[in-house]
């Protein structure tokens, strides 16, 4: 009897163990900015979207391991143009009232020499799309920082409003500080 007590001590021990270095972090509008700039000949727009959910789950504090997932509530847009950031719900672009959302998840995370390579799946309007971002990643025992500048390219997903008048390429921002 001992030393079965003894054992199920040692497997119970061993499974909080392993559950203890996944790390898991909620991601909110508060501590997730997902922001844009879309370009056109004679100027640009800048935007984002205020709300969001999602998790970042690390093992052992490797952003190798990292398993990013998010939703973007597209009616969250805003930009520096009240009459454009209604025009961007519209169904010329994000299409808010039969997109609602958008998602984000993550399939591959590869270290390089400036900090690290995230693949993962975009969905916009409906459509899936594989999306590559380079990023630099801090992880502690309470907190989670990652940092990317990239674009993507609108026509993939169908937005093709403006062609020819409005750059094809949006540049995306993508801040998360995470707080256990």
């Amino acid at each position: 009897m001992t030393r079965a007590l003894f054992a199920l001590s040692i497997v119970a021990a061993l499974g909080t163990m392993a559950s203890a270095a996944d790390q898991e972090f909620k991601l909110t509008g508060d501590n997730t900015k997902l922001t844009f700039v879309g370009k056109k000949p004679d100027g640009k727009h800048e935007g984002g979207f205020n709300k969001l959910a999602g998790t970042a789950t690390i093992t052992d504090a490797n952003p190798t391991t990292l398993k990013l997932e998010a939703t973007i509530e597209t009616d969250s847009l805003f930009s520096d143009d009240p009459k454009l950031t209604a025009h961007l719900k519209a169904p010329d672009f994000f299409s808010v009232k039969d997109n609602p959302k958008a998602t984000f998840k993550s399939t591959k995370v590869e270290k390089t020499e400036k900090g690290y390579t995230i693949s993962g799946e975009l969905t916009l309007l409906g459509k899936s799309k594989p999306v590559t971002m380079p990023a630099t990643v801090a992880v502690t025992a309470d907190s989670f920082t990652l940092t990317s500048d990239f674009t993507i390219n609108r026509t993939d997903w169908g937005m093709t409003y403006g062609a020819g008048k409005i750059n094809d390429e949006v540049a995306l921002k993508l801040v998360i500080n995470a707080k256990k």
